[in-house]
């Protein structure tokens, strides 16, 4: 297999002015020998987070990225927070930095206070957190990053990415009972809200790409506030427009690790002032699906917070029915995360026309499920995941929306693993590829808990019935609900997904807030004209 048959070429990527692909050889834009693991719902993530910062030792590095943080977000069993996980790491020596979204106000149910509060004390600790509005108008930071370098010992150099947040509500755990620092979402959640992420754990050469995607944000020179004349002055008095101190010297590769291959994807608009780094914007991530989707043959399974954009739907419903053995499955939020009278519409009504774009195009290959714990409440899926034929993995901070794939910053990892899995089937896609052991290991892990099976049960195996093995096992829990819970409860957690319809009367000015709010399109005009990412 050749990787360029999934991986984007460094031409493909569209973005000549990055630094991550200036460190290889001809028009490669990846790195192999890496040694990848993912953490399946924030107590994994987190856990394993805080015992690779608590060892950390002078001249020790730590970088990371946010769209919200959390000062008091506990990250171990020892009741340890962030902030202070951080701040003991600045008094041993350690040099962190971070980049935080400079949110919208909490007035409208984002993160502006809990942001600075963690931003200035890691600062005041010795660290040095900003806060960054480097972005679209109305757009957003939206990358989650956690990097840790070891200058005196390359090796144990460690990324964390994906889609979990150092925040509350994000410190769940297979059980799904929910954080005990809850965030506020929809009532139907209930009062802790169940809450399911994936995230990465990346050790070897891709280290050094993901450290090149923060110095990019770190050493761009535009001023961290947007420019407006009272919002400036505002800043000045806040001091809040200070440029970030330099970076250490950047410090070299780590040595290859294992047999993964990881290609890193960002999102960057197209704006003014330009990204020096990404002029014209960079839309990888978009690329690269596009590209694995045309790929697919047998199966593509996703796990999304949003599944609403139609220009997304259009590239799955073109492969389905280019390729007549193509299943879809998809694991959505049964609710939006706010459902409001102003806020539902705009979600629900871009996700049912979105979703019945592809079920047109697949019927029955396509399947899109919700998911609950086992008293029955909904948990609510923050995952960004998508396996291709047991081939092609990507986790990372992008939804599946236009907003993710051309308007607010994002970051995700391709994986494809160099050993093979020996168990049938041996290639699913029928293009020679194999099966790979980390696509097909994270798949498996992921439907072992949704449909509550052992990740060794075979019937996980067979790619060609997925649907059937899907819809059936839905049913089932149907089933029980509908004889009023006689017997046991079957140990599947998947429903069907359902939309609550969208009024008429509300259908026109739902589509319009939709269009210029929620799912905006942050690609330059020759782009958009063209209809192409």
């Amino acid at each position: 297999m050749r990787l360029d048959d999934w991986f984007l070429t460094s031409e493909e990527r569209g973005n000549p002015m990055t630094e991550i692909d200036s460190h290889q050889s001809g028009d490669v834009a990846w790195t192999e020998g890496n040694h990848v693991a993912f953490h399946i719902d924030g107590v994994s993530y987190f856990t394993s987070l805080a015992e690779v910062i608590s060892r950390l030792e002078p001249h020790d590095e730590v970088r990371f990225t946010d769209w919200r943080g959390d000062a008091d977000e506990r990250v171990s069993g020892e009741g340890i927070s962030i902030v202070a996980l951080l701040a003991n790491a600045c008094q041993r020596g350690v040099d962190v930095r971070g980049l935080l979204w400079r949110s919208h106000s909490d007035r409208f149910a984002f993160s502006s206070k809990e942001n600075r509060r963690l931003a200035v004390e890691v600062t005041e600790a010795g660290g040095e957190v900003l806060l960054d509005e480097r972005v679209r108008r109305g757009g957003s930071h939206h990358q989650k990053m956690v990097l840790i370098r070891h200058p005196s010992f390359l090796d144990r150099d460690v990324a964390f990415i994906g889609g979990i947040d150092l925040s509350h509500g994000r410190r769940d755990d297979t059980d799904h009972r929910g954080d005990h620092q809850v965030v506020k979402l929809d009532p139907r959640f209930g009062r802790r809200p169940p809450w399911h992420d994936v995230q990465l754990e990346i050790r070897g050469p891709a280290v050094t790409e993901l450290d090149l995607t923060f110095r990019e944000r770190w050493e761009d020179p535009t001023p961290l506030n947007h420019a407006g004349r009272l919002r400036a002055i505002l800043s000045r008095v806040m001091s809040r427009d200070r440029v970030a101190r330099p970076l250490p010297e950047r410090l070299g590769d780590p040595s290859t690790l294992g047999g993964h291959a990881v290609q890193v994807l960002r999102t960057y608009p197209s704006r003014r002032p330009k990204y020096p780094f990404a002029p014209d914007g960079e839309r990888s991530v978009a690329r690269a699906f596009a590209k694995a989707i045309k790929r697919a043959r047998s199966l593509i399974y996703i796990e999304d917070q949003y599944f609403w954009s139609v220009e997304i739907a259009r590239l799955l419903a073109k492969t389905l029915r280019r390729q007549p053995g193509l299943q879809v499955i998809a694991v959505v939020p049964r609710y939006p995360d706010k459902d409001g009278k102003l806020s539902g519409p705009p979600s629900r009504l871009a996700q049912a026309r979105a979703l019945a774009i592809v079920k047109n195009a697949g019927g029955t290959r396509v399947g899109i499920y919700d998911i609950e714990n086992e008293i029955g409440t909904p948990i609510y899926v923050h995952a960004k995941v998508c396996v291709i034929d047991d081939v092609w993995a990507t986790v990372g901070s992008d939804n599946l929306n236009r907003r993710s794939w051309t308007h607010d910053s994002e970051l995700s990892c391709a994986v494809i693993d160099s050993e093979l899995d020996d168990r049938i089937p041996l290639d699913p896609g029928g293009l020679g590829d194999g099966s790979r052991k980390f696509a097909r290991a994270l798949r498996l892990s992921l439907w072992a808990e949704h449909l509550g099976r052992s990740p060794d049960d075979p019937e996980l195996l067979n790619l060609a019935h997925s649907d059937v093995l899907w819809q059936e096992t839905a049913n089932e829990l149907e089933g029980w609900r509908s004889s009023l819970g006689q017997g046991h409860r079957p140990p599947s957690r998947i429903r069907s997904h359902a939309i609550d319809p969208v009024s008429i009367g509300s259908q026109r000015w739902a589509g319009l807030v939709y269009r210029l709010i929620f799912d905006p399109d942050g690609r330059p005009l020759k782009l958009r004209l063209r209809r192409r990412f």
